[in-house]
């Protein structure tokens, strides 16, 4: 590196010192009191703290920690939380804190992370990563512009126990870990909200019941002990006398959260221009993340976005590379590249027919958004969003419990296998517990017959199956368990 462009990355280096706190302030500010705290930021504020005691012995598994996520569910505000809390509560010095984005490096200098925390610490800091005294903190958003952030984070990591590193990025971030730095990755996957998080961050001082997502956990997961179900019919009633200090009918607040606030920056969003925000989000998806990960030509675009678009408008049923193929005038070759790379970014996930490797191979597999906000927002795109449609409503609802399982089995290993039953009039769903029972799900938004559900139990042998539907409240009659839709949303 020759003397411009060292000179170039500290002063760099030295912009992003000092831009830091005003950036961060106007972020924060800006959210007119959205930008309240989720989960997420509680237990990376635990890990810092913990690091700042020096608890445990160098806090060698909870300073390097990665954020993947899809684009827009508030990575950057926790990142920027974080350094607020460090900065005005902990009374960490501003040169202390290294905050930028790789993006923006990767574009106006052509450089790679580890550059730029070298120069924090050898230009900045006067020293080496060996022999640092104090605390020094490093934040790097948009981690996937640079495909050796992986070995950076390893580099830093070992060197010194110093460091505590955020890396934020596309969910993709995950599978770019090498082996060798997932050992010392505490990973913290960002999803769009659930109604839980909605409601709290909409509403100052609200909270739900104490434990109230573990015992609808344990209604899916353990429904045949009856003293489970007493527990979360109790939490529900707790939860219904808060619904009361909201002011507002919670069936309309849900429906809003479902078609069009399952990000957080649409809180304070009308729904036409949430729509619009959300539909910019996932061209952004586009262009910046998916061809981060894997190059496709310019025409492809608009493959990629005929996909998204067929995805969205689809009822429920299984979608197969041939049959988008035929539809799209593309090879299955392309359309099944395309998927992968989509489900890489996390705007979409596949659930797989029941059954052996035969069937999964020959029957179609179904997809779903990660928010049912991203599938309302493409419907509105293409003129095709009726909130006052069943049907659609129906795929909404549909769409939310899936992605609600799947959130499930990324951060608590449960359920261990989700599916779909794909023979005529099969259940919506159908999960595996950590014993590999199995348990049948249907969602309904209208009135349901339960004679399908007891078909499905019968059929996979099940101790009892769950019906998610339009009931006033949690209620167990024989084997089968349902699940008020906005009681579940707590999950």
């Amino acid at each position: 590196m020759n003397l411009n462009e060292e000179e170039q990355l500290l002063k760099y280096t030295l912009a992003k010192l000092a831009e830091a706190p005003q950036l961060v302030k106007n972020h924060l500010e800006s959210g007119k009191g959205i930008f309240r705290h989720r989960r997420a930021y509680f237990r990376i504020k635990k890990y810092v703290d913990d690091f700042l005691k020096g608890e445990p012995l160098g806090n060698t598994t909870k300073r390097l920690v990665i954020l993947p996520g899809l684009r827009g569910v508030g990575k950057t505000t926790i990142v920027y939380q974080i350094y607020d809390y460090l900065k005005n509560q902990k009374n960490i010095e501003q040169d202390r804190i290294l905050y930028f984005s790789t993006d923006e490096l990767k574009a106006y200098l052509g450089k790679k992370i580890l550059d730029v925390a070298d120069t924090f610490i050898q230009e900045v800091h006067k020293t080496s990563p060996i022999y640092l005294e104090k605390e020094i903190f490093i934040f790097v958003d948009e981690a996937h512009f640079d495909s050796n952030w992986s070995e950076t984070a390893k580099i830093l990591f070992d060197k010194s126990k110093k460091v505590f590193m955020i890396f934020t990025g596309s969910s993709a971030l995950n599978l770019e870990l090498n082996v060798d730095a997932a050992r010392r990755t505490t990973k913290e996957i960002i999803f769009p909200m659930n109604f839980s998080e909605y409601l709290t961050l909409s509403y100052e001082g609200w909270f739900p019941p104490k434990n109230m997502a573990e015992s609808i956990r344990e209604v899916i997961f353990h429904g045949d002990n009856d003293a489970f179900i007493e527990n979360a019919s109790s939490k529900e009633n707790e939860l219904n006398r808060k619904y009361l200090k909201i002011g507002k009918p919670i069936d309309k607040e849900w429906e809003d959260f479902v078609c069009y606030k399952g990000f957080p920056f649409t809180l304070n969003l009308a729904q036409i221009e949430a729509h619009e925000k959300i539909f910019s989000t996932v061209d952004r998806v586009i262009e910046k993340d998916l061809f981060s990960i894997q190059s496709f030509n310019t025409e492809t675009r608009n493959t990629i976005s005929r996909i998204l678009g067929f995805l969205a408008l689809q009822f429920p049923g299984g979608t197969s590379d041939a049959k988008l193929s035929e539809r799209l005038g593309v090879s299955p070759t392309l359309i099944r590249s395309i998927l992968d790379v989509l489900e890489k970014t996390h705007l979409i996930f596949s659930i797989k027919p029941y059954g052996g490797a035969g069937k999964i191979v020959r029957k179609p597999w179904k997809y779903y958004f990660l928010s049912p906000s991203t599938n309302s927002a493409i419907r509105f795109k293409l003129g095709a969003f009726d909130r006052n449609s069943k049907d659609l409503f129906g795929v909404l609802v549909e769409n939310m419990v899936a992605s609600y399982l799947i959130r499930m089995k990324e951060t608590i290993n449960l359920p261990t296998g989700i599916f779909y039953d794909s023979d005529d009039g099969g259940v919506d769903f159908v999960i595996q517990d950590g014993k590999e029972n199995i348990i049948p799900i249907e969602v309904g938004s209208g009135k349901k017959d339960k004679g399908q559900m007891e078909r499905a139990i019968k059929k996979y042998n099940s101790k009892y199956g769950i019906l998610i539907c339009e009931c006033p409240k949690i209620k167990k009659e024989g084997n089968i368990i349902y699940i008020p839709f906005t009681t579940f949303s707590f999950v």
